[in-house]
């Protein structure tokens, strides 16, 4: 966060509201737009740290798995290939 951001590619920052380090997140997200890198934050209500990582119990990990792949895809399209 306290690097120099400049020339980095789009980046995808989700977080949890119940995050820990929430405002770590939308500084960063922040900080990126100041550099004028391409920032996409996703602010996922009611779910805590690393929520990903339960997208087999949790709606909300899954739907946020696909917008990660939809972002690189997006983004990044050999990633598609």
């Amino acid at each position: 966060m306290f690097g120099d951001l400049r020339g980095l590619p789009p980046m995808l920052v989700q977080v949890g509201s119940h995050e820990i380090l929430l405002g770590d997140a939308v500084r960063l997200a922040g900080r990126a737009a100041d550099a004028d890198v391409a920032i996409t934050l996703q602010v996922v209500p009611g779910v805590p740290h690393v929520f990903q990582a339960y997208a087999a119990m949790l709606d909300e990990g899954a739907t946020a798995l696909n917008r990660a792949a939809e972002f690189l895809t997006a983004h990044f399209p050999i990633a598609a290939q």
